[in-house]
């Protein structure tokens, strides 16, 4: 491998001839070799739109002129369009700042931009990285990652199993089966009923992260060091967050108050709050299925579910609900994540957090997990469900639950009595009731309809 020369203030340090990056990077990729977690393509691609929307704040401002700024902006726009990947080689276990990937960024757009330009004309620390910290960048990028993320993945994802779910309710609405409290019997509802459950569990998780995107919506810029705004000029957050909405479509906002900015991160809390409340629903729904399509022939078996790939290594012709597993198995590191993340932000030691890579880890791959399992778990398991009639009846048939529609005739007293007396012997609800004396057989059938319990 041929390499150059770059130095910093430390001294030289020896770049990969092809790489863009600077001697700030490369010191940083040597010295953290751990985990295989490098930092999100999210964060790339935000630091991308930040320093494009910081460039153009600091044109408008008279700070920057025009050739650099262009420069800036194709370096940024090809990042976006992916033609520097391979430019980007950082760790997530760097500085807790995420200052090396603020400079991993200002290096490959300044070293970009100079071989666009055909000389040097850009320093990455005057041009690219002006009115700038890596203190008031990486949690703009955190915000700019977090909402782009939720926008363009998991919502679409949302969306999809909804409109899923709300077919699957308009097609069983007039199936009547069991009910199920405690793991155990209880008054008949419909198919669609319990689908409908499903699906409002969804829309609160949705409304609930949608709502929690406001938070996110604020932008660090302009707080540079410590949040006072040293060596930014005046106006430069208000400017580089509109920069920042007109690049996105996204309504961001300069934080009115830079310390808090810097130091808290309550809002990604509170946004990954949410992602854990779709995680848990997420989990009750898979659960469900699961539960109800188990058998085939010693389970519940009341929904049948599609058949992806052969279950067993040992057992010829088992299969097994894998997508509801893949799915719980998401919901369980979402769950995770979410402890990572309100002990990671507890960690704004006076004026700047210094945990900020395991924020943008841990609330990225819950969105990206989240968005991939529920759209492979919806076009591989959801959209395939089927209800058994068959079995739904013969359990409804059998249900001891259903003599709650006798309580107001008998009592529940003597309601208890006709299902005890069934459930012992082994008869059915009718012979019971007519054992004890409480009905004619002609009374049982005029008073007990299951299908009206709905």
């Amino acid at each position: 491998m041929e390499f150059r020369l770059e130095h910093d203030t430390m001294g030289e340090v020896a770049v990969p001839a092809d790489r863009y990056w600077g001697a700030q990077t490369q010191r940083s990729f040597e010295n953290f070799p751990i985990g295989t977690e490098k930092m999100p393509e999210e964060i790339i691609r935000a630091f991308a739109v930040l320093k494009e929307a910081c460039a153009a704040a600091n044109h408008r401002l008279g700070k920057l002129d025009q050739d650099r700024f262009a420069l800036i902006q194709a370096a940024c726009r090809d990042i976006l369009a992916g033609k520097l990947e391979g430019h980007f080689p950082l760790a997530v276990w760097q500085t807790g700042s995420g200052t090396q990937t603020n400079m991993n960024c200002n290096e490959v757009i300044a070293n970009y931009g100079n071989h666009l330009a055909g000389t040097r004309v850009l320093h990455p620390n005057d041009h690219v990285n002006m009115s700038q910290s890596s203190n008031d960048t990486f949690p703009t990028a955190l915000h700019i990652a977090a909402v782009t993320a939720v926008q363009e993945r998991l919502l679409p994802a949302l969306e999809t199993i909804l409109s899923c779910l709300g077919r699957l309710e308009e097609e069983n609405k007039d199936i009547v089966k069991t009910g199920r409290t405690h793991l155990q019997d209880a008054t008949p509802i419909t198919f669609g009923q319990e689908i409908s459950g499903w699906k409002s569990m969804v829309e609160y998780a949705r409304d609930m992260i949608l709502g929690s995107l406001d938070g996110l919506y604020e932008l660090a810029l302009g707080g540079t060091a410590v949040g006072t705004g040293l060596n930014s000029p005046k106006g430069f957050g208000e400017t580089a967050a509109q920069e920042a909405a007109k690049l996105t479509g996204l309504p961001f906002r300069t934080a009115p108050n830079k310390f808090h900015a810097l130091t808290a991160h309550d809002a990604l809390v509170y946004s990954h709050g949410a992602l854990k409340a779709l995680a848990a629903n997420l989990m009750k729904i898979a659960n469900d299925v699961r539960w109800l399509a188990s058998g085939p022939r010693c389970g519940l078996g009341e929904i049948l579910i599609p058949e992806n790939e052969p279950g067993s290594s040992i057992m010829p012709g088992k299969v097994n609900p894998t997508q509801c597993e893949a799915l719980t198995m998401v919901a369980v590191q979402v769950m995770g994540n979410d402890t990572v993340m309100g002990i990671a932000a507890s960690q704004g030691n006076f004026e700047l957090n210094v945990y900020m890579p395991v924020l943008a880890l841990n609330y990225l791959q819950s969105v990206r997990l989240l968005a991939d399992a529920m759209e492979s778990f919806t076009a591989r398991c959801l959209e395939g469900l089927t209800p058994n009639r068959e079995k739904m009846a013969e359990n409804l048939d059998r249900s001891l639950m259903t003599v709650t529609a006798l309580t107001p005739i008998v009592g529940y007293e003597n309601g208890a009595k006709i299902a005890k007396l069934a459930h012992r012997e082994n008869i059915s609800l009718k012979e019971a009731a007519v054992q004890l004396g409480l009905f004619t057989p002609e009374e049982f059938d005029g008073a007990f309809h299951p299908e009206q319990m709905v």
